[in-house]
């Protein structure tokens, strides 16, 4: 029996389509039978209009028979975390508040993915504001984990990784901050990248205020897909400098030859790790040994200022938000926000100036390391996915849950690229590693993850297990 529709990459639909073996039409008529055989019990897809997807399928397909020029993605659906601007949706984040502000405009990357061909499908469930890393929301729910109902599907991008892994979109849109586009492909088996900061632009229409400035310093958008290849294909879409964004710049993927070597991190210090997450690190640390990489167990430099950084400048800026963040998030918001608060001090032009002093430190180290280990692999997360509600339950748990997402924390304070990739299942649950590079160093990453998924194979789509 052949492969169904839904099932296929998003490189692989982007050949058919473009050869005729199949129509964009078709390709989308195929993701909402998924979505409405699956959806009901993950809840990940949170919007979508058929009239106006098939508008744009039959466009495509339109396109196609005119001979008109194709993008890489052409007729190909793909899905969005509802914190990324479509023209004419609400962009609710999530939340009560914003369920009537409606995008005058796209996003640049969805602008992007449009402009290469791509049939924006469905929109995807992300937790209020995308400030936790469990996906549940006080206006669309919660989002299952497709392993395992009653798991979280990671967050804040939970909605788009569940939706891919089983099944409902072949590729998606997502952001990270703190782990936002790597959690979840972790927690649901499937890949994704956090490019370097400036790598692809931001900038919503819709917004309301100017960026807060840990977001302009560690926020960045990126691509979730069940092949790294698409993963690939979809930077290439997205990059490049935007007039929407000040910081965005445009620079080739592929960068100089550099020694194959790879810091290797089982158990990065900090907390505990669980036996069988270091041993997924070490499957995808023997892959890259006999894909002829030099690997070697050594942790990168000053981890724990890493972390400390990232954590003051993140609640820094959370403290000037809090009063809004108190009228909009809902009550489980407010609640990890509130347990997971260390207490800093009030910030002063001192404390403000050691901050920013120290994150300078530790990128000075973490560059010199790279010069000698041009990747480090090492976990996503520490541990398995919790269960549901398992980060709100106590202010112990849920510094449990700050501790096991630790080692995606440099990548965002250093504005480095990442590429999650899933390397087995243990006890039902998906394993993977985190390969994290120097900056604009995409292209080791992928090439690095694309080895280990050679070595390892795709785990999704799978069907939503109870």
């Amino acid at each position: 029996m052949g492969r169904e529709l839904w099932q296929e990459s998003a490189t692989s639909l982007a050949k058919m389509i473009r050869s005729g073996d199949t129509t964009s039409r078709e390709v989308v008529e195929a993701h909402f039978e998924r979505i409405d055989a699956v959806n009901e019990k993950l809840n990940a897809v949170v919007e979508l209009r058929p009239d106006s997807v098939r508008q744009e399928a039959d466009a495509a397909d339109a396109a196609l028979k005119a001979g008109k020029p194709l993008g890489p993605l052409h007729g190909v659906p793909f899905t969005i975390k509802t914190n990324l601007d479509v023209t004419g949706y609400p962009t609710t984040e999530a939340v009560v508040a914003l369920k009537n502000l409606i995008a005058p405009g796209d996003a640049p990357v969805v602008e992007r993915m449009r402009q290469a061909g791509g049939v924006a499908l469905a929109r995807t469930n992300m937790p209020d504001l995308g400030l936790r890393i469990n996906t549940e929301s006080s206006l669309y729910g919660v989002t299952h984990n497709p392993w395992e109902r009653g798991r979280t599907a990671g967050g804040s991008s939970g909605g788009e990784a569940a939706a891919i892994a089983s099944g409902m979109s072949p590729i998606g849109l997502g952001n990270d901050i703190g782990g936002s586009l790597r959690n979840p492909a972790y927690a649901c088996g499937i890949t994704s990248i956090k490019p370097s900061r400036g790598r692809v632009p931001q900038g919503n229409p819709s917004a309301l205020t100017d960026m807060p400035i840990n977001s302009q310093i560690m926020l960045v958008e990126g691509i979730l897909a069940r092949h790294v290849a698409d993963l690939r294909l979809g930077l290439e879409v997205v990059k490049g400098a935007h007039w929407r964004d000040p910081q965005s710049i445009s620079a080739p993927l592929r960068g100089s030859d550099v020694a194959r070597r790879v810091a290797l991190v089982p158990t990065p210090g900090g907390g505990s790790t669980d036996p069988d997450v270091a041993e997924g690190v070490r499957i995808a640390g023997r892959a890259l040994e006999a894909a002829g990489y030099e690997v070697e167990e050594i942790e990168p430099p000053m981890l724990f200022e890493t972390y400390f950084s990232w954590t003051e400048l993140m609640m820094t800026s959370l403290e000037v938000q809090k009063d809004l963040l108190r009228t909009v998030l809902g009550e489980g918001g407010q609640k990890f926000l509130e347990y997971t608060d260390i207490g800093f001090p009030p910030s002063t032009a001192e404390s403000l100036f050691a901050m920013h002093q120290l994150r300078y430190r530790v990128a000075k180290a973490w560059r010199e390391f790279f010069a000698t280990y041009p990747l480090i692999v090492g976990p996503t997360w520490t541990q398995p996915p919790f269960k549901h509600g398992y980060d709100i339950e106590s202010p112990e748990t849920a510094m449990n849950v700050v501790e096991l997402f630790r080692f995606v924390l440099p990548a965002n304070l250093l504005g480095l690229p990442a590429v999650c990739v899933p390397t087995g299942v243990a006890n039902g649950l998906p394993t993977g590693a985190q390969v994290i590079g120097d900056n604009f160093r995409e292209d080791l990453c992928l090439d690095a993850a694309e080895a280990i998924e050679q070595s390892v194979g795709v785990l999704t789509p799978i069907d939503p297990r109870g």
